[in-house]
């Protein structure tokens, strides 16, 4: 093992601007959609005791992504950055995703 190679011994909580390694990627996301696309196959062929469970998951990933957001928001992305990645404009990005009075960009209470 080279140094390289060895485990940080540096704590973390020391060091809050460290940007922290990419564990999830694009063949991680993949894998995600195809799931969520079985389940919603799933229900279409008549399981509809699973419904509720296809809504619950697709709360999780709108609580997923008002995260994800806040957590840019917080490393100093913009709105218009955040904007331009998922294909809307700025003040869409805006109204759906800004999280109240400690956003600087507005004040618009909850994510929606």
């Amino acid at each position: 093992m080279t140094s390289t190679d060895a485990p940080s011994t540096v704590k973390r909580i020391l060091m809050p601007d460290c940007v922290r390694p990419v564990v999830e990627n694009s063949a991680y996301a993949a894998f995600s959609r195809r799931v969520i696309a079985a389940a919603g196959r799933r229900v279409a062929a008549g399981d509809v005791e699973a419904l509720p469970e296809l809504v619950a998951l697709a709360a999780a990933v709108d609580e997923a992504i008002g995260q994800a957001v806040a957590g840019l928001r917080g490393v100093g992305y913009s709105w218009t950055e955040i904007a331009a990645r998922l294909g809307v404009t700025r003040q869409a990005a805006h109204q759906r995703w800004a999280i109240g009075p400690s956003d600087p960009s507005g004040p618009t209470g909850v994510a929606r």
